[in-house]
């Protein structure tokens, strides 16, 4: 369901296109991880549009927080997303609910970054470091891990709260590109450090390719 409401709203805010790398397929297969770059508040539903569009509907670890607002975590229920409570004891039983999503056949989403940074500035920026969650859920599992690059949130919705509230207002008349490009699968392997490396740097391969296709340079990490 989330997935067919970003589809359906995200027209009026963007112009979204998607690109699969050519060993990427149709899309993410059932079973999948799928590793994206944070941007912005507004990219979650750029990424499930593009997964909609493949036929994928993702489960996804998102902020504990989200489920206190009461229609939309009555949804994030019933899509089988999964909270992550940062800085509490319960963290680690995210994973657990994605070892689980993996295990019965999902494709699970999860953002590397754990947090969208911290600037004023509407451009794109190369991802910032991973956490370590990721390369423990991919090592742990054996699934393989789809690099999903996304471009152009952050110029429907970035900086401060003014300006994400004017960014989102002014949108529907704006309608910026939007690209996600995926990527091919890959095996991590490894001890986490050298696995989370890898994760890394093929989101950031995919981010680069939809940042060139709405015409953003590629900068470095802000």
């Amino acid at each position: 369901m989330l997935g067919r409401i970003a589809s359906a709203v995200l027209p009026a805010a963007g112009r979204l296109t998607v690109t699969t790398d050519d060993a990427a397929g149709a899309g993410p297969a059932p079973g999948s991880i799928v590793a994206a770059n944070h941007t912005s508040l507004a990219d979650p539903a750029v990424v499930l549009a593009a997964l909609h569009r493949l036929g994928v509907s993702p489960v996804a670890l998102a902020a504990a927080g989200l489920w206190r607002i009461p229609l939309l975590g009555r949804l994030l229920t019933r899509e089988g997303y999964v909270p992550v409570h940062r800085g509490d004891p319960r963290a680690a039983a995210a994973l657990d609910g994605a070892e689980a999503a993996l295990a019965g056949g999902r494709v699970v989403l999860i953002y590397g970054e754990g947090a969208i940074p911290r600037r004023r500035d509407s451009g794109e920026a190369a991802p910032r470091p991973f956490r370590g969650g990721l390369a423990h859920l991919a090592l742990a599992t054996g699934a393989p891990v789809v690099p999903l690059g996304q471009a152009g949130a952050r110029r429907i919705c970035s900086g401060s709260r003014t300006r994400q509230l004017a960014g989102l207002l002014t949108a529907p008349v704006r309608r910026p590109p939007l690209h996600v490009h995926i990527g091919a699968p890959l095996r991590l392997a490894g001890d986490r450090a050298a696995a989370t490396a890898r994760a890394h740097e093929a989101v950031t391969g995919a981010w680069r390719t939809a940042a060139a296709r709405i015409g953003e340079p590629a900068s470095p990490a802000a």
